[in-house]
């Protein structure tokens, strides 16, 4: 496996809890076992991770995505809805596992699936819940690409949907 190299102040994406800012790295001594770790901080949730640094935690943790991978997933929010007929706990786990790659490709194709107008049907408390998440996690990469504020990207994503 290829080496990935961090630096503190780095913008990193790890899926489970999104875009973080690299704090630092610290050798800790755990269970009598050296361990040497990357501090993540996740500052919108008052949150900080310690991975340790090894093949299986590193493969988890990638750089931002490019500006063409980020415009790929902004193009995605403009076509067409495609959600499968199924039931929807499949759908769920479906929809969350996108959401957990990590992959914005993948977590905008959530966000189309599940956006409803105005005049639409109001989703279900779940529904909501997933849709929500997925549209949190790609605003945070998307304003992190972009070097915008948050709220003007939730604000160009969200007029995105409208118009699609």
């Amino acid at each position: 496996m290829k080496e990935k190299k961090f630096e503190q102040g780095e913008c990193v994406v790890y899926p489970a809890h999104g875009v973080g800012v690299v704090k630092g790295f610290e050798e800790q001594d755990i269970a009598g076992v050296k361990l040497r770790v990357m501090i993540i901080s996740f500052d919108r949730d008052r949150m900080t991770v310690k991975l340790p640094i090894n093949e299986s935690t590193m493969a988890k943790v990638r750089k931002l995505c490019s500006r063409k991978e980020i415009q790929e997933a902004v193009d995605c929010l403009r076509s067409p809805t495609r959600v499968k007929k199924m039931m929807w706990s499949r759908r769920t786990q479906e929809y969350e596992a996108k959401i957990n790659s990590g992959v914005p490709l993948s977590i905008a194709q959530v966000i189309r699936d599940l956006y409803r107008t105005t005049a639409q049907p109001e989703h279900s408390y779940s529904e909501r819940q997933i849709y929500q998440e997925a549209l949190d996690r790609l605003m945070k990469e998307y304003a992190a690409v972009e070097k915008i504020d948050e709220k003007e990207a939730l604000a160009h994503l969200e007029k995105i949907l409208a118009a699609a």
